[in-house]
């Protein structure tokens, strides 16, 4: 009698909405079990792992704040409790600030240490306490959510932009000291279509973002299935792309 296929296993972090949201399909349309994980969302990852399972997938709902290293090593636990492996990490959960990067003053030191406790130390957190799993699945790997203003100056509130370049710089240290059962590469989205860039451009966003389509090689701006769609390919379709941050906009950066 055939042995039946073992079925791959990704987490994606802050999976309700947005990026994570399409990870979490586009994951489960290319056949893995995914483990959804949310902070305050929980009706929005609820709704996702619904439809993830209506595409087959087997799926775990997990609540953590990834700034946390109690409720992350946790999370981690559960995966691996209900599992039994872990094949892919997307390292996406994220947050900002309102703040301008022309209002210095105005910036909550708060906000900029709760920035970099999310984006930065979240995703240091979750992947150590995700790296016995992934070996114990090797070949594995780990995407990070950087962003284009963490390769190149943006319009984006300081200490959000610092905590992508210092993915980045992590996203690399990482490839270097988890090689060569895990592989670690980010993706750097530009302007992304939905909610995010709506709420950060307010009244100016159609506006804005058709000026940004404009300019851009393929005339249109990213959007959260781009970005989902070369996550996967760079977990599992890239075996020897390590270290790597890949831009996702159209050839903007590229060409302006």
């Amino acid at each position: 009698m055939a042995e039946t296929a073992v079925r791959r296993t990704v987490l994606v972090t802050g999976a309700g909405r947005g990026i994570g949201r399409s990870a979490v399909l586009a994951f489960a349309t290319a056949g893995f079990d995914v483990a959804v994980n949310f902070s305050r969302s929980e009706s929005a990852a609820r709704a996702v792992a619904e439809e993830a399972e209506r595409a087959g997938a087997k799926t775990l709902l997990v609540k953590a704040d990834v700034a946390d290293e109690t409720a992350v090593r946790a999370m981690a636990d559960a995966v691996g409790v209900h599992f039994g492996r872990l094949d892919v990490l997307v390292n996406n959960a994220g947050t900002t600030t309102d703040t301008p990067p022309s209002d210095l003053d105005g910036l909550s030191m708060d906000d900029w240490d709760r920035i970099f406790a999310v984006n930065v130390r979240g995703t240091f957190q979750v992947t150590r306490a995700c790296v016995p799993l992934l070996r114990r699945s090797a070949p594995a790997s780990v995407v990070n959510l950087a962003s284009v203003v963490g390769v190149r100056p943006g319009p984006q509130p300081f200490p959000y932009a610092a905590s992508k370049a210092a993915i980045v710089n992590l996203t690399r240290t990482l490839a270097g000291a988890l090689g060569p059962e895990i592989r670690v590469n980010a993706v750097a989205p530009g302007w992304m279509e939905g909610e995010w860039m709506e709420h950060a451009l307010g009244d100016n966003y159609e506006s804005l973002m058709a000026r940004r389509a404009k300019r851009t090689p393929l005339r249109r701006c990213v959007t959260a299935d781009d970005v989902a769609a070369t996550i996967v390919n760079l977990a599992i379709s890239n075996p020897f792309v390590n270290g790597e941050t890949v831009v996702i906009d159209g050839g903007y950066t590229a060409t302006t």
